[in-house]
């Protein structure tokens, strides 16, 4: 949630900054926001701009009051949280004398108890927002050591909460200071000019190279230089990373959405998240392993946490991992685990999932379960991210950039890295001999080739789609791995359709849910390989029952299942694949169903309301 983005360049003022940060602001757009903000710092002092609303509304405020030549700049993206979305709230946020601004990613825990200080001062409020408290404050302090570094550091320290700070003063008009605490942000390094951002789509088209902030720490950059302290002021060494996609990668490539081109991208994503991952004796290899492969042996309990369509493709996990290694595996909602004195050891392993690495909530999990001991296996698609920095060994999909706010190529690319930890875990502990692993492998490898057929015959589930534009409920079933696929189907449709859905293991039928069942009610079905009859036939009695209800039926089925057919009214068909498998193939229609239906109701498919694509706070 919130975008951020800080450019410092050459002495020469320009309008480079303005340019860099608005190209930064609309890279970001993915992330979630109500109101955008943009404040240049030159000779020519301070300025800035802000608007409620898209980012269109800000860029056109600038065209009829152009912005002064700079030399550095700040611009944000807000998901509002203290204060209704409004011009007054939106950030950035001056200081009395308008010489310094800030912009304002998390919360300020402690904001009233700073701001009553600050009215016992004299200092007046504009706005509703816990973001102003720092700005005020972060400005005295200023005046007190007159340099922007160390009242940065003053201020962070007494601060409470998630933050990621950037600011900017007229003082220094070459230079930006950041600071962040349970918050994303990263150094972009460029020739001449460097980067600051919530995440590198900030600063991709200006540069790859990247440096990772961590905890506490405060980074100042220049046009020639990139300074990090951490919270007892001295400084430190950042660690440097390549970024291994491009611009190009975050564009939507002739695709009218990015959420219809992210689709397409699975079959890359799970075949590059695949790549390179045994070594030459054919054992499976992790990116980053900080822990001895003896503590992963004595494992006997996998907790993993996550939070939405992640936490899906930790169930799917679990039917994998347990089958593969014969360990118990539970699924916990991130946000909910700490609160609820989990049972947590240290044979315990903790296996997190989540897009950006920066989840909070899934944060938050994490360092619990390691104060109790265990070890952390992070499964994450952005190198540098927290989640990575803070875990004991680390497995990233490379799915690439995820621009739309609901996830595809990522909960897809998820479920791939984690039959990579299952099949890892089980050569580990001896279950699985290298012959066995390669051939779960040659079956992994066939997967993007699947994905691909299916994308190819997007056309009759697109149309199936634009004639249910009006439908106001759907039901999703499945058994065994279709269950976390019935679960991502309906929130799917939730998140991109806005109209009721809800997915149902299928044997709960009868205990309950089959009472929703009324003519005409249409109900997805993901039926499992006929090559596992006692589930098939359990499926097929299912759909049976509610067709006698009512219910129209669509129903994901295996090519060359015939069973289905007389039961069902619509069959999105899907090739063949093993069983623990089959969710990388069944999934897909369903997001071509979400993403077409959102489109024909004439929804915005990439920002739906309300949401943003990284939760950064609790």
């Amino acid at each position: 949630m919130c975008g951020i983005v800080g450019y410092a360049g050459p002495g020469s003022p320009s309008t480079r900054p303005l340019d860099v940060t608005l190209d930064g602001l609309a890279r970001l757009e993915y992330r979630g926001y109500d109101s955008a903000g943009i404040a240049v710092v030159g000779p020519e002092g301070l300025s800035s701009v802000k608007r409620s609303g898209k980012l269109a509304n800000l860029r056109a405020s600038l065209e009829e009051t152009p912005l002064p030549a700079a030399t550095a700049a700040v611009g944000h993206t807000r998901w509002a949280t203290h204060g209704a979305p409004t011009d007054v709230n939106a950030h950035p946020h001056l200081s009395a004398d308008g010489k310094l601004a800030v912009i304002h990613n998390g919360i300020i825990e402690n904001f009233a108890q700073l701001k009553r200080e600050l009215v016992d001062l004299g200092t007046e409020f504009t706005s509703e927002t816990d973001t102003e408290v720092v700005a005020h404050l972060l400005a005295r302090t200023y005046d007190e050591v007159h340099d922007l570094t160390d009242a940065m550091l003053a201020v962070a320290r007494r601060l409470e909460g998630a933050f990621t700070l950037l600011a900017v003063h007229a003082d220094q008009p070459g230079t930006v200071v950041g600071a962040r605490r349970n918050s994303p942000l990263v150094v972009g390094l460029g020739d001449g000019e460097n980067f600051l951002g919530s995440d590198v789509a900030a600063f991709i088209s200006g540069t790859r190279e990247a440096m990772e902030i961590d905890q506490d720490q405060v980074v100042t950059i220049t046009a020639g230089s990139v300074r990090v302290i951490d919270a007892d002021g001295r400084e430190v060494e950042g660690r440097r990373f390549t970024v291994d996609w491009d611009a190009d990668a975050a564009v939507k490539d002739g695709f009218d959405t990015f959420m219809d081109k992210e689709i397409h991208d699975q079959p890359k994503a799970v075949a590059d998240t695949l790549l390179g991952r045994h070594d030459d004796d054919g054992d499976l290899v992790l990116d980053e392993l900080r822990v001895d492969e003896s503590v992963l042996r004595t494992v006997d309990k996998i907790i993993v946490v996550a939070c939405g369509t992640a936490a899906y493709a930790g169930h799917v996990a679990k039917y994998a991992v347990e089958h593969w290694c014969r360990i118990p595996v539970e699924v916990e909602l991130a946000h909910e685990f700490r609160y609820r004195d989990p049972v947590v050891n240290v044979r315990t392993l903790v296996v997190a999932i989540s897009q950006s690495g920066e989840t909070m909530d899934t944060i938050m999990a994490i360092r619990h379960a390691r104060e109790q001991g265990a070890k952390v296996l992070a499964i994450v698609n952005t190198h540098g991210s927290t989640i990575a920095r803070e875990s004991d060994a680390v497995l990233y999909t490379h799915a690439g950039p995820e621009v739309a706010v609901a996830s595809t190529k990522a909960f897809l690319a998820q479920i791939t890295a984690c039959y990579l930890v299952g099949l890892y875990l089980s050569q580990l502990r001896g279950y699985k001999y290298v012959d066995e692993v390669a051939g779960y492998l040659d079956e992994l490898g066939k997967l993007p080739a699947k994905i691909q057929d299916i994308l190819d015959r997007e056309g009759e589930i697109k149309a199936v789609a634009e004639a249910m534009k009006d439908t106001s409920s759907v039901l999703f079933l499945g058994r065994h791995v279709g269950y976390p696929v019935a679960l991502e189907g309906a929130l799917k449709l939730k998140e991109l359709a806005y109209i009721h859905a809800e997915g149902f293991a299928a044997g709960e039928l009868k205990h309950g849910p089959i009472a929703l069942i009324e003519p005409g009610q249409p109900v997805f079905v993901v039926v499992p390989t006929p090559r596992r009859p006692t589930l098939h036939n359990k499926v097929v009695s299912n759909i049976q029952e509610i067709r006698a209800r009512g219910a129209r039926t669509f129903v994901i089925a295996e090519e060359g299942d015939e069973a289905v057919t007389e039961y069902a009214d619509v069959v999105f068909r899907v090739p063949q694949t093993p069983t623990l498998m089959m969710p990388l193939v069944t999934v897909v229609p369903l997001q071509i169903f979400a993403c077409a239906l959102a489109g024909a109701k004439g929804l915005d498919v990439d920002q739906p309301r309300n949401l943003a694509k990284s939760v950064t706070v609790e």
